[in-house]
Order: structure tokens, then C-alpha cells, then sequence
């Protein structure tokens, strides 16, 4: 049986424990974080190494995520995507990796397989980027002036930010390495050495529930008085009464669960929310994801291992299992039985002696988290928290809860990382608390971390249960308040004929004037592409006319408002009135009066104009690109490079107000709007884009116009633009 005190006698396999922000001595700070950042960097790939063979790198082992080879390069990318957003450093490393690796796909429907063929890189060459970027990244570690407060404005935030990045998809990418195949991945291996698996089942303790007295709970974590590095959805102000309730003193144990599996808890409809019995006959399943079934015995798949299934070991379910055995033990006992909420596990994370201590300041972990002990579950009755009688409050299995993921009051989005965690804040993403065994850094194990996930995708989760009168209070604020996406919102879909009477919203005029053009010069409807589209009003008017309509924004705030419309929801915002007075408006789809069916000919995605993959996107009867080329920090480039994106005889229709902002795009790198520095003559913006486009694309001189453009700052104040629009024939 497992000595409570052997786990401390191992050598931990963590990266460190991660940063405090303040530093009295900035170049111990500088080394701290360097240590930090190299001891991550190996920890993906010690991970990586487990796998045996290249193909493994290219298998969608979990159908509802990328091949591991996306993973092992998105971390390196988000370090040069974010330092390059920051303006730190200025050049790619590897545009076509970057592109690629990007953005992921981490929060699809559990029903959404998505076979969209990506023309991944070669294992060698991602290695290759990722030493690259290890290199570029330590070495603005030794040359960035170092502050004594990092904070969101500091140029270190989006080093640290990687740093975590990189912990968080190493426990992301360890949950789809427990599906791989067993003949590709193994822990014989000098890898192996860091990925130290308990070897010891007790035997299963009985389960009680404890009670917890009435509580207060605080959240309070803002930008001056952040200790260690947090997400956006982490910071603001809430204040909770929490009633007394009780709790299970362990987690449930795959002893316990298996009364729910051996009562016939998967065939019986009852116990399951209307979600949960979709996915159950939809995916099949009978048991935990990681049981099977062996010559007659039960076994369980570890990370790289199939053992007897650990009866003492935390059950690993999903959120929809949780809530279903909470639904069957609340009818064999007769008590209210449910999954905790987000307040009721707080109030347990600050009882007892760590109730203040967070994991900076841990002499040692409190519980098995950080791989500081084990790279697996171990027995429920081992972490014992702070002499409070519960086990397991932080690490082994995340916990899941029945509170939907929001933002506190006072919640900002980070400018670097818009849709970290905005994007989850749609009554679909629920919150999982405490980390598990290799959540590492800020990855789940400071007191504040906030993580979600949709309901049905498997992370190394399981269950604490409740019993409580109370229910969990599941209302979301679904008003829009982010500043920015408010003002696309209010410009693209006002309520009346447009912001200033008489005049339509801009992204309806453009929308109209494509159309025109196109039929004036009788050109294909087939494909379009809306680069720049915001919220989706001109892709959508733009589906009256052609049969595929695709919009690209580099902003996931945008595209979610997109997103949100075309699955016909209801977006409801904001308008500034007077000082703090807003009035209330909502728009959907069926304002805009589409033809049936043109919702469903748009798509939206994610990606920058400036790196886009024509591989990937193909071609264009039209591409579009409205009030765009002002807004990049390399316009020429994209230029120079849109007519791969343009079928010959294809129309490129450009509007520009040629408002240059050298905050946006560098004085060097503007296209117009300057005297030539040899000639002293006037260039204007027009005159550039001809210049560039010369060769590739002629100008239809008969379609230009000039389309107003408004924006609202309050109620009564409007900025008010002429864009110039000018179409060119692809040669």
C-alpha cells in the first residue's frame, strides 16, 4: 500500500514552478525566467519523444483535434505570432510553418469531424523551427531591459505568456498521446525516464460527504496586485455568499464509478442531460474512455501504457459522464447530489493550512500536480489538503463543475491573445477545477486559473460531488462587452437605415457594390473571399450572390460574432448613450432579409491576410478586401502576394480611406501618403497599389466609387470616412 509520505521522497519531472511577477533583482528574475522557459521547452520534447514513428505524428488519434505534428509546432508558432503581434521582433521565422500551425482546433463539436486536408510539414522541419525559435526566444531573454513589475503592457508579458502556452498544450497534447496506438508510442526510452508512472493501487477507500460551512469567496486578482502571470478571464471582481453544502472527501474512484457502469448507467436514458444521451448514442460508449476490456479484466490506458485498471485511481470521465453518475447517486441515496460549482470548490481551495499558499510558494506540491510526483493518476487517498479531512482539492484529475465559463465583472481581453478566452463564453464551455497531475506553471495550479472545455471532451478530469438544495446558477451574461467588437457590431448591424440617416452601414454598400461589379462585368459567382470581414455583414450579403462566401479576420472576437449569427443566434449589444448609460439592442440573420440558404454558403475563419495558405483557401472568382490594406503592418507584401488567392480573368475590389496610422503599420512600410524621398514628388496610396499590382492585375477604371463609412463613439458622435473603392482584373 502507498506510504502517504513516499511521493515525497521522488524527483520531481516539473518545469519549475512558475514566476512571480515582482522582482527585487532583475537579473536573478532574467535567469529565473530563462531556466523557466528552456526547462517547458524540453518538457514538449520529452513528450514528443515517447512517440516512436513519424507516422504517429500524422494521425488524428483524437478525431476531434489536430495530428500531434500541429501541436508540436503551434507553441514554437505562438511565440513568434505573439512577439510579432507585440512588435518585439519583426521578421517570420518560417511563414508557411506558421501559418500552418497556428491557430487550433481545440474547441470543435463533439459530432464536427472535420477532414479538411492540411499539408502538414516534416517532422525534421518542425524540430528545426522549434530550435530556431528556442534560440530567437532566449535571446530576447538576455537582451529585453528587465522590469520590476511584469505586467499585461510589459514587454516580457508575451514571453511569459508562450511559457505557459506551452505547459497548457503539453497537458492538452498528453491526453491525445493517451490514445495513441501502442506500437507507436512507449516509455522505453530515455524519454521515458520523465514520465514516471504510479505503480501502486490501494485498496479503494469508502466515500463520505463532509460538510462545509457557509463561506464568502473573493475573487479579486487585477493587474496591480496579480502575483504570478494569469489569463484574461482570471482578472476582475466578484464577490459570492456561498451556503453551506457538503462535499466527497475523495475524488470517485474507478471503484466507485463502476457501480454506475455495472447498474447499467450508459443504456439508461434517465440519468443523462439531453446533451449527455446524444453524445452516449452518438460516440457509443459504455465506460470511462480509457477503460478496456482483456481476456475478461478490466485494464486502463495510461500514457503510454495499458495496466489492470487502478480501482483506488480517480475515475477520468467527461463533464457529461460526471453529471450523469451525479444524477444516479442522487437516486441511490436520496440526497441532492450534484457536481460542485465554481464557488463551492473555491471555498474548499481556501480551507485548511494551503488555503493562502499558492504554487509559487510551495515548499513542495500539496497534491499530485506539476508532475512533481507521478506522470498518472494515483490512489484518491494519498494528498490529504491541509488537515481539512478532503483529498485531492488540487491535482490528480481536474475537477468538474456545473458553472459555464464567464467573465468576472471587470474582465478586459489581452490585445495579444483575443481569443483565449472569449470564444468559450457561450453557455457550451464549462469550468474544471484544481488541475491534474501535469498541469504545470499557471496551468490550473494557481488559486485563480479559470479552464473550461465543451462538455464532452476528454481532459485527465473527474469527479468531486456535492450535496446541496441549491442549484448552480448557470445564467450567462450573453451581452456583448468588448469595446471593440461592440463598435463592428453597432456598424455593421445598426437597427435602422444606418447610423446617420439616409446611409447604409459600410459593410452593406461594399457588399452591394461587389455584386454590382460582378454583374456589370459578367463575371463568375462560384467563390469569394472576404478578407478583413469583421462580424460577417458583407460575407453574408455576399452569399445572396455567390455559392461559397469565405471571411477571414484576424480577430477571433470577430469571427465568433460571425460565427454566432450564421448558427441563428442572437448577438445582443451595447450602444454608449450618455457617460455610463447604454441602450440595449440584439441582431440576427433574419433582419438582414438573406435568401433561404445563405447563411449556409458562408464560413469564417480565423487567419491572418498577410499569411494566408492558397493551398489551403484556393482560389477566387473575387477576392475582396475593404478598408484593409491601412489596417496591415506590411501591405506590400500582401499585394504582391494576393494574386495567388485570384483566378485569371477574377476580380481583386480594394476600398482603402488611406487613413496610415504608423502605430499600425510602420512609417517605412506604407505604400502611399508620403513625398518620395528622392524626388521630392507626392505618392499617393493609389498610386502605390497600382505600382505593386502591375503586371498581375489591370485596373477597371469604370468601377471605382466612393462608399461612406461610420462608426459609432456614443450616441451622438460619429467618425465619419469616404473609402475609395477600386477594382482590378486579374491577368
Amino acid at each position: 500500500m502507498l506510504q502517504k509520505a513516499a511521493p515525497q521522497t521522488l524527483q520531481s519531472m516539473s518545469t519549475g514552478r512558475t514566476p512571480l511577477l515582482l522582482s527585487d533583482d532583475p537579473e536573478e528574475k532574467r535567469e529565473e525566467i530563462r531556466r523557466y522557459f528552456h526547462a517547458t521547452f524540453d518538457k514538449t520534447e520529452q513528450l514528443f519523444d515517447l512517440l516512436t514513428t513519424e507516422e504517429a505524428y500524422y494521425i488524428k488519434h483524437e478525431t476531434l483535434r489536430h495530428p500531434p505534428i500541429f501541436y508540436y509546432g503551434h507553441t514554437a508558432c505562438f511565440f513568434v505570432n505573439k512577439l510579432i503581434l507585440a512588435k518585439t521582433v519583426t521578421e517570420r521565422i518560417n511563414p508557411k510553418i506558421e501559418h500552418m500551425c497556428a491557430v487550433g482546433v481545440d474547441e470543435m463539436s463533439w459530432d464536427d469531424l472535420n477532414e479538411e486536408h492540411y499539408d502538414w510539414p516534416a517532422v525534421a522541419d518542425v524540430k528545426a523551427y522549434r530550435n530556431e525559435v528556442r534560440a530567437m526566444v532566449d535571446n530576447l531573454i538576455s537582451e529585453l531591459p528587465m522590469d520590476s513589475l511584469i505586467n499585461w503592457d510589459s514587454k516580457w508579458w508575451p514571453i511569459i505568456m508562450g511559457i505557459e502556452h506551452e505547459n497548457i498544450h503539453t497537458e492538452t497534447s498528453s491526453a491525445i498521446f493517451r490514445q495513441v496506438p501502442l506500437d507507436m508510442i512507449t516509455l522505453d526510452s530515455d524519454a521515458g525516464s520523465h514520465w514516471r508512472m504510479c505503480e501502486v493501487d490501494n485498496v479503494p477507500p469508502q466515500n463520505e460527504l463532509l460538510p462545509v460551512a457557509a463561506s464568502k469567496v473573493v475573487y479579486n486578482k487585477d493587474r496591480k496586485n496579480g502575483r504570478v502571470y494569469g489569463w484574461d478571464n482570471e482578472y476582475g471582481h466578484k464577490e459570492a455568499e456561498v451556503p453551506a453544502f457538503k462535499a466527497s472527501k475523495y475524488l470517485v474512484s474507478n471503484h466507485e464509478y463502476k457501480e454506475f457502469v455495472d447498474s447499467g448507467g450508459y443504456q439508461d436514458k434517465q440519468w443523462w442531460t439531453e446533451e449527455g444521451w446524444t453524445w452516449v448514442e452518438f460516440s457509443g460508449a459504455q465506460h470511462p474512455k480509457y477503460w478496456l476490456q482483456q481476456d475478461g479484466a478490466w485494464k486502463q490506458r495510461q500514457l503510454a501504457a495499458v495496466t489492470d485498471l487502478p480501482w483506488s485511481w480517480p475515475a477520468v470521465v467527461n463533464q457529461l459522464e460526471s453529471k450523469a453518475f451525479c444524477n444516479w447517486k442522487s437516486a441511490q441515496t436520496g440526497k441532492n447530489i450534484r457536481l460542485p460549482s465554481e464557488d463551492e470548490w473555491k471555498v474548499l481551495r481556501e480551507m485548511g493550512k494551503y488555503g493562502s499558499v499558492d504554487q509559487p510558494d510551495w515548499s513542495q506540491a500539496p497534491g499530485n500536480i506539476n508532475l512533481e510526483y507521478f506522470a498518472s493518476e494515483c490512489p484518491v487517498n494519498v494528498f490529504e489538503w491541509g488537515g481539512t479531512g478532503f483529498y485531492d482539492v488540487i491535482g490528480n484529475v481536474w475537477q468538474w463543475t456545473e458553472s459555464y465559463i464567464d467573465g468576472l465583472p471587470g474582465f478586459d481581453v489581452h490585445p495579444l491573445y483575443d481569443d483565449f478566452s472569449t470564444p468559450t463564453f457561450d453557455g457550451k464551455h464549462t469550468l474544471f477545477k484544481g488541475g491534474s497531475w501535469i498541469s504545470m506553471g499557471a496551468n490550473g495550479a494557481t488559486k485563480d486559473s479559470r479552464y473550461s472545455f465543451r462538455r464532452h471532451f476528454f481532459q485527465h478530469a473527474g469527479i468531486r460531488y456535492v450535496e446541496s438544495d441549491v442549484p448552480v446558477d448557470t445564467k450567462m451574461n450573453l451581452y456583448e462587452t468588448d469595446p471593440l467588437v461592440l463598435r463592428e457590431i453597432d456598424a455593421h448591424f445598426p437597427e435602422d437605415a444606418g447610423l446617420v440617416a439616409g446611409i447604409e452601414p459600410f459593410a452593406k454598400l461594399s457588399a452591394a457594390k461587389v455584386i454590382d461589379v460582378v454583374k456589370n462585368l459578367g463575371k463568375p459567382t462560384g467563390r469569394v473571399l472576404d478578407l478583413g470581414c469583421s462580424v460577417g455583414r458583407r460575407t453574408f450579403e455576399l452569399a445572396s450572390t455567390f455559392d461559397e462566401c469565405v471571411g477571414i479576420d484576424r480577430t477571433a472576437r470577430y469571427i465568433n460574432t460571425a460565427v454566432r449569427l450564421q448558427d441563428n443566434g442572437i448577438v445582443r449589444y451595447t450602444v454608449p448613450m450618455d457617460g455610463e448609460i447604454n441602450s440595449f439592442h440584439d441582431v440576427s440573420l433574419k433582419a438582414l432579409d438573406l435568401p433561404d440558404g445563405a447563411a449556409e454558403r458562408c464560413q469564417f475563419w480565423q487567419n491572418d491576410a498577410q499569411n494566408l495558405d492558397a493551398n489551403k483557401f484556393g482560389t477566387f472568382d473575387v477576392v475582396v478586401a475593404a478598408n484593409l490594406i491601412e489596417q496591415l503592418q506590411r501591405p506590400a507584401d500582401f499585394l504582391c502576394k494576393v494574386e495567388e488567392f485570384v483566378k485569371p480573368g477574377g476580380l481583386l475590389v480594394l476600398s482603402s480611406t488611406y487613413n496610415w496610422d504608423e502605430a499600425v503599420t510602420p512609417k517605412e512600410k506604407m505604400i502611399g501618403g508620403y513625398k518620395c524621398a528622392t524626388s521630392g514628388e507626392n505618392v499617393s496610396t493609389l498610386a502605390g497599389v497600382t505600382d505593386l499590382l502591375k503586371g498581375s492585375f489591370v485596373r477597371v477604371e469604370a468601377e471605382t466609387a466612393d462608399l461612406p463609412d461610420v462608426q459609432r463613439t456614443t450616441l451622438r458622435s460619429m467618425q465619419y470616412d469616404m473609402s475609395e473603392v477600386t477594382v482590378w482584373e486579374r491577368i
